[in-house]
């Protein structure tokens, strides 16, 4: 695809990932001459959980979420069962706390690599040291957004590249300036890179061309500084959840109010 000077393509030759392969080496094999300088290659976070063994028994899928959950945003029963949407131990905000069964061997389910943007850094410092290029890397999953139907992908993890650009302070075309406008751009890559990858297509790698300016220092902040902080957050919990939060917190405030008349 390529699109507004972009040029997005997959890499091919992966077979199934299976625990302590080295994805570096299978991306740079795979890739062979085709990376150049500023290239952002993002990885479907499938295979990193797979290399790195984070996968547990299907029947132990609830369980699974419920351990990796911290904390509940919203939960909801329905005739296939019940959904819980829940921030999980790496901050997202996910259905199923990211806990996934789609292109997984029979019998298991994947989980989120524990610390995506590491994992994110020891591919990219890898692949910089075999290839010699400046390249940045994503890792990306899917997930739905409040509002849209649909999923998306976006970047759960990155190194060597800016996952925000900062706006603020610049000038529109009609020098208006900019006050609030952060464009999320990490995440914007992993949806055109979705948009080859494809979920059913066996393609686990996509290359991103065309926004070397994006491309920095191994050490740039990662793919968590797009969480938003709770002290900003103003839809932390589900309707319903934050309707009995209320009520609650009004209850208990009557009860004090009543306690302290008598």
């Amino acid at each position: 695809m390529e699109l507004f000077g972009l040029k997005v393509f997959t890499l091919g030759g992966f077979g199934e990932i299976t625990a302590g392969d080295d994805l570096a080496d299978l991306i740079a094999e795979a890739a062979q001459s085709r990376l150049a300088d500023g290239d952002i290659v993002a990885v479907t976070s499938k295979i990193v959980s797979k290399a790195e063994g984070r996968v547990v028994q299907a029947a132990d899928r609830e369980q699974a979420i419920t351990d990796e959950t911290v904390r509940v945003v919203a939960s909801r029963a329905h005739p296939g069962g019940v959904t819980r949407i829940v921030e999980n131990r790496q901050g997202l905000v996910m259905a199923a706390a990211g806990v996934d069964t789609s292109n997984a061997p029979e019998g298991v389910v994947l989980l989120l690599p524990v610390d995506p943007d590491a994992s994110a850094r020891a591919i990219c410092s890898a692949l910089r040291e075999r290839t010699g290029l400046r390249l940045g890397v994503l890792i990306t999953d899917t997930a739905g957004r409040p509002w849209r139907e649909g999923q998306t992908d976006i970047a759960i993890g990155a190194a060597g590249l800016a996952v925000l650009d900062d706006l603020r302070g610049t000038a529109d075309v009609s020098g208006r300036r900019l006050d609030v406008t952060v464009a999320a751009v990490a995440d914007e890559i992993a949806g055109a890179a979705d948009l080859v990858k494809g979920k059913t297509s066996g393609n686990p790698v996509a290359v991103v061309r065309g926004l070397g300016r994006l491309v920095g220092e191994l050490d740039a902040a990662g793919a968590r500084a797009l969480q938003r902080p709770s002290a900003t957050d103003m839809f932390r919990l589900g309707t319903a959840e934050a309707r009995a939060e209320g009520y609650a917190e009004g209850f208990a405030a009557g009860l004090a109010a009543a306690a302290g008349k008598s």
